[in-house]
């Protein structure tokens, strides 16, 4: 009779840890409320690299069209 109620313990209380490791409390999902900042493009000249701009046109010691400068590929 004894080992019975050892046994019936233990097992109400393995239920009740693993109904306590259930927490009610909700963790609020950063993920959807992030804000991402769009990628600020930058121009830049092929012949000339450290010539930089925010927007298209021509490089002012060549004169080449400023192509879109491509982000550093990450290895």
């Amino acid at each position: 009779m004894k080992r019975v109620t050892v046994m019936a313990i233990a097992i109400l209380f393995s239920g009740m840890t693993v109904f306590a490791a259930h927490s009610t409390t909700l963790v609020p999902d950063t993920t959807k409320t992030k804000k991402v900042k769009p990628a600020k493009v930058q121009y830049t000249c092929t012949m000339h690299p450290e010539v930089l701009s925010d927007k298209p046109g021509k490089c002012p010691k060549c004169g080449m069209t400023l192509v879109k400068k491509q982000p550093a590929k990450k290895l």
